[in-house]
């Protein structure tokens, strides 16, 4: 589906398709092309009537790309990408959505899965209020952009919020869904790592002023968004240190475990052991002591008793050197 926003004569409006005579440097008119989840034939106004270059292009209707900028002769190409994070105990959910935007002196094209919370937001304020086209192309550009960055916020609080919960789970009872939670999370951490990092140095670029059609006003924007992104990257960091120590700690805590069980079986068989070996000789067909018979049981009982102290000198020894 293809969105035409024109801002003329101090007035935003919504055109049901593009006259490439506002495009003109001298019409006097800023556009804003929007493209989610457009069809080949809608794609086709990015060759048909902007011109753009073959590789933009085709970058553009790729899937999935990682985030980078790009200058062209009176545009800039810039690819970042937005999340939607998702997590719970049955089902998980880390996506990121690839948006395009190319920019040039009075229009902007934005070309996305028609998923971008971002972009919807800001048609809706763009609708309302004229005044957020009419800043130009680059002040849109980095409205959609900076609410990108702010999306991240509450996403992230998720993730920070899920890895509590695991840090709970592994100091606690070992579970066997522990290990693959944790494993999961670290994908998803990575992913974020992956796509922070290259769109923090995309947004960098634009806060150093590399670029003619990026002004001032706007390069101190994008530093606040850079700023942002730093710190999403810094998290990410530390969120897989995090995960890091968790997978260590959930090791330690199952070893741990097997060690108490190992030395509580290793001492019902040292106790066991003397007893089984008295048993096995008096249960041999031998005529031996102490054996008893139907007249007389005391030897019996007498051996049983035997075994009785045995096991609980045994239990005072054991506990006397803290093996128990």
């Amino acid at each position: 589906m293809i969105t035409v926003f024109v801002h003329r004569n101090g007035v935003t409006e919504s055109l049901p398709s593009l006259d490439p005579a506002l495009l003109a440097p001298d019409s006097g008119a800023k556009v804003w092309v929007d493209l989610a989840g457009a069809t080949e034939s809608e794609l086709r106004v990015l060759t048909d009537v902007f011109h753009f270059h073959a590789l933009a292009v085709e970058d553009a209707v790729a899937t999935r790309h990682h985030p980078k900028i790009e200058a062209y002769d009176g545009y800039l190409y810039l690819i970042l990408h937005g999340i939607d994070y998702q997590k719970s105990r049955d089902q998980e959910s880390f996506i990121t959505h690839d948006t395009d935007f190319f920019l040039g002196r009075n229009y902007l094209v934005t070309i996305h899965d028609g998923q971008t919370r971002s972009i919807n937001g800001i048609q809706d304020v763009c609708e309302r209020n004229s005044h957020v086209l009419g800043e130009g192309p680059g002040a849109l550009m980095h409205r959609i952009i900076d609410r990108m960055v702010d999306n991240y916020r509450p996403e992230i609080e998720q993730l920070e919020q899920w890895l509590d919960e695991l840090e709970r789970d592994v100091f606690g009872v070992p579970r066997k869904e522990t290990v693959k939670e944790i494993l999961s999370v670290k994908q998803d951490v990575t992913a974020l790592r992956r796509i922070s990092t290259p769109q923090r140095d995309a947004i960098g670029r634009l806060a150093r002023r590399e670029f003619p059609m990026i002004g001032e006003e706007l390069t101190f924007r994008f530093r606040d968004v850079y700023d942002n992104l730093v710190r999403i990257s810094d998290e990410g960091l530390i969120f897989q240190d995090r995960i890091t120590s968790l997978l260590d700690a959930h090791y330690s805590n199952v070893s741990n475990r097997l060690n108490e069980i190992m030395r509580v079986l290793t001492v019902f068989t040292v106790i066991v052991s003397p007893l089984t070996l008295v048993a096995g000789i008096y249960g041999m067909n031998m005529k031996l002591p102490m054996v008893g018979s139907e007249s007389d049981p005391r030897p019996f009982w007498w051996l049983v008793g035997g075994m009785l102290v045995t096991v609980a000198i045994m239990l005072g020894f054991f506990r006397k050197k803290h093996w128990l």
